[in-house]
């Protein structure tokens, strides 16, 4: 069935067919024509199967054919992170290029006041973070009593970034009279909960199995020790032809980590996660489309916001605890009814969640090593990274060449102030050991073994050209005044005892 046939306006057929989309996916042409119908609906199908266009398009009809002349916000767009919430407006912006339909996306990360410019001239659609349209809604920037269209999108991602309460609260902002729509991969008990609180007699759309990745993945799983798991990596990606790679990390420092050997491995590769900021996600995120990384790393969170074509591989290098997760993860290769492949190392104290991914996907996979790659001896990869690192005796030739010397005392190149600091040292060692020589005549021959260890400092501070003072050069000067101190003491006992 064509776009033309399911209701749309010609302008936004027109739009979609110049946005390079011939036909509308399953999810899409079941879901558009019952929300244009004014239905309440919700939406469950995979990763990459084109939710977005099946509730960006009814309410780009919606808003085309009304309009709004008090410049209100009359739709509303909720999503997990803020990448997505940035593609949601480019793709409203794409299929709408032919209408008068205006959107903003609203997120941290970036100053609030261009939003709330943006805010104060009008806009139809907000496509907002939960946290920061708290913060809107807190300074009383925004006014959402218009709504006529509400959309919550990955709301299973929702659920497990903790924001069902933040959405529960924003919707109490707007009119009971909306449609609501709710599109998510999962539905745990929680996303039914609130189905149930925040819409009317929703109707149910599936689409395939929400428990198993799309029928054109081919899912690997390589049996691999943590310390080979780099190795590994940079083994498939040599052999295998691979033109637009995602890998997974559990952590931002794991990205990181991956993401920097990868590069001095040679691999055109960037990193994306939530201590980045807003410019260095948006820069990594378009060199990845643009071709300019052939590599992109990435965590779970910040890769809700990825919705690139043609990713060919997508590469778990933690196997994801929640099989959830597993699923969300490989469902960013194989979109939109294409091929694609899903690699998943697994170690041996992951193999707990590789069986808990088993049992939700609902049939045995193979977990095998990969017979291509032979695994060097345990540690020498790490020697390996090590020897590429300068050394410090290089750092310090290197830094000679530059014309310039640490030397404790700042950076110089001088002879005048090098004479200048040797005077100096000379002057500290001739007072240490005067003062190494009034401690041994204070305290006798107690003392002689602590005026060698003295001495010993003193030569290390001649080594190290630096001035020191020694703890014995310290108490040689406070000697005379302890002994005073003592003395009065004993004066004062003496008057009470009179007393």
């Amino acid at each position: 069935m064509p776009f033309s046939q399911l209701g749309l306006h010609d302008r936004l057929v027109q739009g979609v067919r110049a946005a390079g989309f011939d036909a509308p996916t399953t999810i899409q042409s079941q879901a558009i024509p019952r929300v244009l119908a004014g239905n309440d609906i919700v939406g469950l199908a995979n990763t990459g199967t084109g939710k977005t266009a099946a509730f960006v398009l009814p309410m780009l009809h919606r808003f085309s054919s009304n309009t709004n002349a008090k410049r209100a916000v009359r739709g509303l767009v909720l999503t997990p992170t803020r990448e997505l919430a940035r593609q949601i407006e480019d793709s409203i912006a794409l299929m709408g290029r032919f209408t008068n339909v205006s959107a903003l996306s609203v997120y941290g990360g970036t100053g609030m006041e261009k939003q709330i410019q943006r805010l104060r001239r009008g806009v139809d659609v907000v496509v907002a973070t939960p946290g920061r349209l708290l913060d809107h809604l807190n300074r009383r920037t925004i006014d959402l009593s218009a709504i006529e269209y509400l959309v919550v999108d990955e709301a299973d991602r929702m659920f497990d970034m903790g924001f069902i309460r933040d959405v529960r609260k924003i919707v109490s902002h707007t009119p009971h009279q909306r449609q609501t729509l709710l599109f998510s991969a999962t539905m745990p008990e929680s996303i039914r909960h609130l189905t149930q609180v925040i819409q009317k007699n929703p109707e149910l759309i599936q689409v395939g199995e929400t428990a198993n990745p799309a029928a054109g993945i081919t899912q690997y799983f390589y049996a691999v020790a943590p310390e080979q798991k780099l190795s590994l990596l940079a083994h498939i990606l040599e052999k295998e032809k691979m033109e637009s790679v995602l890998v997974f990390s559990r952590t931002k420092h794991g990205a990181d980590k991956v993401s920097g050997r990868l590069e001095r491995k040679g691999f055109a590769t960037t990193a994306i996660h939530s201590n980045r900021t807003q410019s260095q996600r948006q820069h990594a995120l378009a060199g990845f489309k643009q071709g300019r990384y052939r590599i992109l790393v990435a965590t779970d969170i910040a890769a809700r916001g990825i919705d690139v074509e043609g990713i060919s591989h997508v590469i778990n290098f933690d196997t994801p605890m929640a099989p959830e997760d597993y699923i969300h993860r490989v469902g960013r290769t194989g979109r939109a009814e294409k091929n694609g492949d899903a690699i998943t190392f697994v170690s041996n104290a992951e193999r707990k969640y590789f069986l808990r991914i088993q049992q939700m996907l609902g049939k045995k996979m193979e977990l095998k090593a990969r017979l291509d790659f032979h695994p060097s001896p345990a540690g020498a990869e790490a020697r390996s990274e090590r020897d590429q690192e300068p050394s410090r005796s290089s750092k310090r030739k290197n830094e000679k060449k530059r014309g310039w010397t640490n030397l404790g005392e700042g950076h110089s190149d001088n002879k005048h102030d090098e004479r200048e600091r040797r005077q100096r040292r000379g002057r500290n060692d001739r007072r240490g050991q005067t003062g190494g020589a009034s401690a041994e005549s204070g305290e006798e021959g107690r003392t002689r073994h602590r005026s060698n260890d003295s001495s010993r400092d003193h030569t290390d501070v001649r080594h190290s050209g630096k001035s020191q003072t020694t703890r014995h050069d310290w108490m040689a000067l406070l000697n005379p005044f302890m002994a005073m101190s003592g003395g009065l003491r004993k004066k004062i006992k003496g008057k009470h005892k009179r007393v």
